[in-house]
């Protein structure tokens, strides 16, 4: 899979809660789920692709004031993560809970969108407008207030320790 999750997007919802997933996540979307690239694949050249892309939408951390979206291919891989754990632990239990039972599956339609169901709209306290957050592996989906609070909150929280002047890469060489 090539290319990344990047950028900031604000997208109309409707009263439905129909949602436009931005062009260029729709095409990391489509290269990370493997039954779409199955189909794209099989497609003869006049024939038209039927169905989206599917990606995850995870819900289930009460400690976020988003939505986090992951491709089909990025949560295979973050499950078999989970599965590794002994089952009936308490960190597997967590895990399963957050990511696994407190996650939706969404399709994208024929016109790029998605219907967000309503309990993730309340979640949220969505409005007529949600942002969509680039973050290289997945993105997040933000009521905008949220997101513009939650910018100016962390934003000199996430590079403190660096002295003034310092590139902001630095913080790729420190050890976690």
């Amino acid at each position: 899979m090539t290319g990344s999750f990047r950028g900031e997007f604000s997208q109309k919802v409707d009263g439905k809660g129909r949602v436009s997933i931005p062009a260029a996540f729709r095409r990391h979307l489509e290269d990370g789920d493997p039954e779409f690239r199955a189909r794209r694949e099989a497609l003869r050249e006049d024939d038209k692709l039927k169905g989206g892309a599917r990606f995850v939408i995870v819900y289930g951390d009460t400690r976020r004031e988003f939505l986090e979206c992951y491709t089909v291919d990025g949560m295979a891989a973050l499950e078999a993560r989970i599965l590794a754990i002994p089952r009936g632990t308490p960190s597997r239990r967590a895990l399963e809970r957050v990511f696994i039972t407190l996650s939706t599956v969404a399709e994208i339609d024929g016109d790029g969108r998605i219907v967000l169901p309503q309990k993730l709209r309340e979640k949220l306290t969505l409005g007529e407008e949600a942002v969509f957050a680039g973050t290289a592996d997945t993105f997040q989906i933000w009521q905008p207030e949220a997101y513009d609070r939650d910018v100016a909150e962390k934003a000199e929280e996430e590079i403190e320790g660096l002295a003034p002047g310092v590139d902001i890469a630095a913080l790729l060489d420190r050890n976690f």
